[in-house]
């Protein structure tokens, strides 16, 4: 018989590849908003509760979450709007009927808990400081869920999930590929970093945790740290485009940008792999499976 397990966000880009690899293993429990049978809106506790009490699953994934930073930063300070009601009441309706019914939540957070200002990749004991307001709601989070008592909780932490195959909403890879493809490529910052995460690689890192019932606090992307410029000429290279690539620059489009921008996002994942056994795909690897 399959495990029941209760994904939020399950029409997502994250979910969906979780959801296409483990289907055969896990029974999965779809929650998400736009579901057109049952929608389900996390913001509402009763709903909430109506869910998690008639779920058999002890595991719920938490991938819903507003994750426009734009958008959120236009929201600053708001906690009547939907990034903070997504991404903080709704966590913490989450986590607090996970407590009542004893089941385990697996959060997904991000890079934008930090500033961006270190220049080594980010350790998962390294003070969070975030510097826009998707960051402060997704940091604001993690502090609701270590706080309640009782709840059995992991955090994992990502940034810049890509998948190989292409999804409704663009992944920073696909979103590249139409780029080069139509030779409309914006200019590649060459002095901001990231640390990709290879979404099947995430996908295992869940089925390990759940297994594992692993609990606590771990970077899950994949432990390199990328320039916009060399992700997005590693993906030339592979797939033979033509299209050159401008080199552009953080420090000039930041004397442009209305908010603040993270210099850095990469993350340090040797605990997790460590802990949980489990070996990351290269990132110039995973380019190469990059399908459009």
């Amino acid at each position: 018989m399959k495990q029941p397990v209760l994904v939020t966000g399950s029409n997502g880009l994250v979910a969906s590849s979780f959801i296409s690899s483990f289907s055969d293993k896990y029974l999965i429990e779809p929650v998400d908003i736009s579901n057109p049978v049952n929608p389900v809106d996390i913001t509402n506790r009763k709903a909430v509760a109506r869910v998690l009490g008639e779920s058999k699953a002890k595991a719920i994934i938490h991938l819903a979450a507003f994750t426009d930073v734009t958008a959120a930063w236009e929201q600053r300070g708001n906690k009547d709007g939907l990034a903070y009601k997504v991404n903080v009441t709704g966590t913490e309706n989450l986590a607090l009927e996970a407590q009542k019914n004893n089941q385990h939540l697996i959060h997904i957070s991000t890079a934008y808990v930090f500033n961006g200002e270190k220049t080594e990749l980010y350790l998962e004991n390294d003070p969070i400081n975030p510097i826009e307001w998707y960051g402060q709601t997704k940091a604001e989070a993690e502090t609701i869920i270590q706080n309640i008592e009782g709840l059995s909780w992991t955090i994992l932490r990502i940034d810049q999930p890509f998948k190989p195959k292409p999804f409704p909403k663009k992944d920073i890879a696909h979103s590249i590929v139409g780029g080069l493809q139509n030779n409309s490529l914006y200019p590649q910052f060459k002095n901001h970093f990231f640390g990709p995460t290879f979404l099947p690689d995430f996908a295992r890192v869940l089925d390990a945790v759940i297994a594992q019932n692993r609990t606590g606090l771990y970077h899950a992307a994949s432990g390199e740290k990328w320039s916009d410029y060399d992700f997005a000429l590693a993906i030339k290279n592979a797939h033979g485009f033509n299209s050159e690539i401008q080199a552009g620059d953080l420090n000039s489009y930041l004397a442009s940008l209305n908010r603040p921008y993270q210099k850095n996002t990469a993350l340090n994942s040797e605990k997790l792999q460590r802990e949980l056994e489990i070996k990351f795909t290269p990132i110039v690897e995973a380019i190469a499976q990059i399908e459009f």
